[in-house]
């Protein structure tokens, strides 16, 4: 391969080795192709010059043929508050066209007319979405990925918004290729397929090749794009901020929902920014099993062209399609949440429109991402916030819960909690072991959402991507099997970081699990470690090395002081079982009666000592584990300082214990003794 990779911020350096490592081995060319400084642009109309469009366009600071676009609210604001009747233009055909079907719907079902089974309706819906624009067929994209909220009906026709959209003439995007490249199509392309292959919101595409004879993709944009999702947009933000002001029981952002929605659609107008997308997630998750990324053609990009590689597919939903080629579509299904997990808590950088349109499955099994115009980014306390949250649903720590929901900014700091722990029980009452089609993220979302009406919660503007990311990948889930369990999928992983990621939250987020007023879960542990084997990148090595350079750490020793303590426990059950079948069997054999049996373990011994074996069984059946490999890997453990530190920590406490029980058996000795001295004298004094 030999696309081009951008030079990566600070903030995207932060990987793991192997993962720079992958993403080095693609080959780089002509890096000089993508402007690194690109003029600061706040909104490009690009509609031809007539007499109307001239006098709504958005003027531009320069015209290089790299400027970025970037969405600024106050500088649509100034330039629509000057066009009041442009405006109300647009107001009245939106609610024109909406109240129509709104009053057939109405009237279809006062004639006893079924709605929902009706074709007509549901083309006539999809039809609306079309001519109201872009930002509405984004609405109608989502919607069609929600088999458990859309008939099946208006499903079908709502799923033709994804690629399906009307095209428009070749002749404006041929213009465009020649304008951004620099030459006309037929110079650059060897082939160009006559008509647009898919029609999306956003743009068209074409199949091509390059000289070279690699196959390729060529999406052009539409030519009126900016202005009329800049409009909708304008409209919506001012019903978002007169909500916000008028509405008493609204109490989160909405205006800083719509403007993180702005920028996120801005930034997928720009196809240069896209291209740096693709890059970038290839860096981050080009090296999962089974994820594949294409690449870009750099030399034929620009701002309102885009060339990538061609990937021969199949729709994730098309699952008649899928099973004839003999492709598992719910294993894809389980390779784009785990990709999911990881692009939401490991990196932070999200595709935040996984709709079936761009997710394919390839002809040899692997998951392809196709757009990445609509990406998006969470931060390390947000991201942590969300790990823990997860734990806290599972082992149904509704307190923590609430707390976390303070640290992810949902709740103020000095909000009473006390009433809102028991509504989360509520909320998550049958959480874990739900089927997606019984309890899936979409009806948690609806509950939290009677939830913060009732409470004083606030949706934080980062949160909408991320639970429309999260939606629209379940959906698909939905369509292709109704009995997938989110969390069942995501534990393993979030168990696995629990156990692995030295951040402070992590750690002390797995001591609060472990630990329940300074006694230690071992039931937590083994559900952690009986999880986190089911996650692909988790092996035995892994655990124990990074177990004991933790546990041996300043960090880790609340957990080490506790956690020898419970060994200790595991150890003296352990002998106190083998001196008293020892001493049993010895009486059983000699005929002696000792006075001073050793005593069998107590319960909660015997309880840490189960838990320690199934321990050790669980980690025989983990990724890595290998008996050949046992007496090496003991060795080099032993000279491990912070293995060292444990073991004389065990062994001391064991020393203090054997010690302490000797001069315990050795007063009861004494006592016995002094007893029938004592009875032995007194009966000769009877007799």
């Amino acid at each position: 391969m030999n696309a081009k990779t951008v030079p990566p911020t600070s903030q995207q350096m932060k990987q793991d080795t192997h993962v720079n490592e992958f993403a080095n081995s693609r080959k780089l060319s002509n890096p000089e192709r993508v402007p690194e400084n690109r003029a600061l642009v706040q909104v490009i109309s690009s509609l031809p010059d007539s007499e109307e469009t001239q006098e709504s366009k958005v003027l531009v600071a320069t015209k290089t043929e790299s400027e970025a676009i970037h969405y600024n609210p106050q500088e649509i604001e100034a330039h629509y508050q000057k066009r009041p009747l442009q405006v109300l233009r647009r107001i009245i055909t939106v609610l024109t066209s909406t109240m129509t079907f709104a009053v057939g719907l109405w009237w279809d079902s006062k004639r006893g007319v079924v709605v929902k089974n009706d074709q007509r309706r549901a083309a006539g819906l999809r039809e609306l979405l079309t001519r109201l624009g872009p930002a509405y067929i984004k609405i109608g994209q989502a919607l069609s990925t929600r088999p458990d909220l859309v008939p099946p009906v208006y499903l079908e026709e709502l799923t033709q918004l994804q690629d399906k959209l009307p095209a428009f003439p070749n002749e404006i995007a041929y213009q465009f290729i020649e304008e951004e490249l620099g030459l006309p199509p037929q110079k650059i392309y060897v082939e160009l397929s006559a008509e647009p292959i898919a029609a999306a919101s956003l743009g068209q595409v074409y199949k091509g090749k390059l000289s070279s004879g690699e196959e390729v993709a060529v999406k052009v944009q539409r030519p009126d794009l900016r202005e009329r999702i800049t409009i909708d947009l304008y409209i919506l933000r001012k019903l978002a901020a007169w909500a916000k002001k008028k509405v008493k029981r609204v109490r989160s952002d909405l205006v800083g929902i719509l403007d993180e929605l702005g920028d996120r659609i801005f930034e997928e107008m720009d196809y240069i920014h896209e291209g740096q997308n693709a890059e970038r997630f290839y860096q981050l998750y080009g090296h999962m099993k089974d994820v594949y990324v294409p690449k870009i053609y750099w030399e034929y990009t620009n701002r309102r062209v885009l060339t990538m590689e061609w990937i021969n597919g199949v729709k994730l939903t098309q699952t008649e399609e899928l099973r004839v080629l003999g492709i598992n579509a719910r294993y894809l299904i389980e390779v784009g949440v785990q990709c999911s997990l990881r692009q939401l808590l490991e990196h932070g950088f999200f595709h935040a429109d996984p709709h079936p349109g761009n997710l394919l499955a390839t002809f040899d099994g692997q998951l392809a991402y196709l757009d990445f115009g609509m990406m998006s980014e969470i931060q390390p306390p947000q991201r942590y916030g969300l790990i823990e949250a997860i734990v806290h649903v599972v082992n149904r720590d509704f307190e923590g819960l609430a707390k976390d929901y303070v640290k992810l900014d949902f709740l103020s700091p000095e909000t009473d909690l006390t009433p809102i722990i028991p509504a989360f029980g509520n909320v998550f009452a049958d959480a874990q072991g739900a089927s997606v089609a019984e309890l899936n993220i979409k009806s948690i979302t609806d509950d939290l959402s009677a939830l913060m009406y009732e409470y004083p919660f606030r949706v934080p503007p980062y949160y909408a991507l991320i639970i429309r990311s999260l939606v629209t990948l379940e959906g698909i889930a939905i369509y292709i099997d109704p009995n997938f369990k989110v969390l069942s999928e995501a534990y393993p992983y979030v168990a696995k970081r629990l156990l692995t990621d030295p951040a402070p939250e992590l750690r002390a987020s797995l001591q609060d699990l472990l630990f329940k007023e300074d006694r230690f879960r071992w039931n937590r542990l083994e559900n952690l470690l009986r999880n986190a084997r089911n996650s692909q990148d988790y092996d035995f090595n892994l655990v124990t090395n990074q177990a004991v350079d933790f546990l041996s750490s300043e960090r880790g020793a609340f957990i080490r002081d506790k956690l020898v303590d419970e060994i200790v426990k595991g150890f003296d059950a352990l002998t106190k079982n083998v001196l008293h079948n020892f001493t049993y069997l010895l009486r059983e054999r000699v005929g002696i009666t000792a006075v001073n049996e050793t005593p069998a373990a107590t319960i909660e011994q015997q309880q840490t000592l189960d838990h320690i074996l199934r321990i050790l069984n669980i980690l025989q059946e983990t990724r890595g584990f290998d008996p050949t490999q046992i007496a090496p890997q003991i060795a080099q453990l032993l000279f491990n300082p912070g293995v060292q530190l444990l073991g004389q920590q065990v062994a001391n406490q064991l020393v203090q214990k054997a010690v302490a029980r000797l001069i315990r058996q050795l007063l009861v000795s004494t006592e016995v003794d002094s007893v029938e001295d004592s009875n032995l004298g007194q009966s000769r004094r009877l007799s």
